[in-house]
């Protein structure tokens, strides 16, 4: 009786597998025609070889185009890109943890308003809103005239670092603001009465009571800010007006102008290993306790 009751529960649960792979299958399918293929292709031309004339011949293999992803030009830019996305993430978390801070010790009704408001931004199109913020930061723009009108001289940000800055920060900072939202919101707050009951000042509460629970949602949102921050193109482009090149303008660079499609698959899969192993960090450390 016992071993034919362990078989039915082994039938049963090889049919329930056989199941959900069948549901699952249309996501399987998407996943690898749109994920795994393009991604192998551009795997495989990365050590493939750039003719005189510009095309790319598969069939010499080398590791030329990996050998120069880590000097010359490719390193300035990537440690530029590094530097620059680091910034983001930081001011992104200083500017969004007061402000969710502040939503999470909100009553119900005002913060389901006020988490419409932060997603608001993503109602529209990214590239209409980095438009928007060029003619913000523009030299005829309301922040120059604004200034002009009290008798300061004309705002001239865009096409400087700065602007990239602020468009990356303005940008991404929901990514923040969300994650923060929701470690904040489900954190014990009693821990917090204890520790003030305790005599710990508020400083003292929020550094060894608030921030460490709330850790999880720094890591995440550090993390969703970094990876697109890292290889931005439409912000650096826009607003940077192609000054300053980043990773994103020079991989699309080498694809369309210089027409060194072997180079350009090298240094997309060299950033996508360095968002593997962020995303890998933030499931080790973060995800799992969100």
């Amino acid at each position: 009786m016992v071993a034919e009751s362990v078989d039915l529960e082994t039938r049963a649960e090889r049919a329930e597998s056989r199941r959900g792979l069948l549901i699952g299958l249309p996501t399987y399918l998407y996943l690898i025609l749109f994920f795994a293929v393009p991604l192998v292709i551009v795997l495989v031309y990365s050590f493939a070889t750039r003719t005189r004339t510009g095309s790319t011949a598969l069939s010499d293999w080398n590791l030329d185009s990996w050998a120069r992803v880590f000097q010359g030009p490719a390193l300035e830019v990537s440690i530029r890109s590094l530097i620059l996305a680091a910034v983001t993430t930081l001011l992104s978390l200083v500017l969004s943890y007061p402000f969710a801070y502040w939503i999470a010790t909100r009553p119900a009704r005002l913060r389901a308003i006020l988490l419409v408001l932060v997603m608001i931004p993503f109602w529209s199109n990214f590239l209409v809103r980095t438009y928007a913020m060029k003619f913000l930061m523009g030299s005829e723009g309301p922040l120059s005239l604004i200034s002009q009108l009290f008798g300061g001289p004309p705002v001239r940000i865009l096409f400087t670092q700065w602007a990239v800055l602020i468009g990356l920060v303005y940008g991404y900072m929901p990514f923040m603001i969300l994650p923060l939202y929701a470690a904040l919101e489900r954190m014990d707050w009693s821990l917090v009465e204890a520790a003030r009951d305790l005599y710990a000042s508020g400083w003292t509460a929020f550094r060894k009571v608030t921030l460490p629970l709330s850790m999880p949602g720094v890591v995440a949102g550090s993390v969703l800010v970094f990876i697109p921050a890292l290889g931005a193109y439409v912000t650096p482009a826009i607003l940077g007006g192609g000054r300053t090149p980043l990773l994103g303008d020079y991989i699309v660079q080498q694809f369309l102008q210089a027409r060194n499609w072997p180079y350009g698959a090298a240094l997309s899969m060299a950033v996508m290993v360095v968002m593997l192993i962020a995303t890998v960090f933030y499931f080790r450390k973060g995800g799992r306790t969100l």
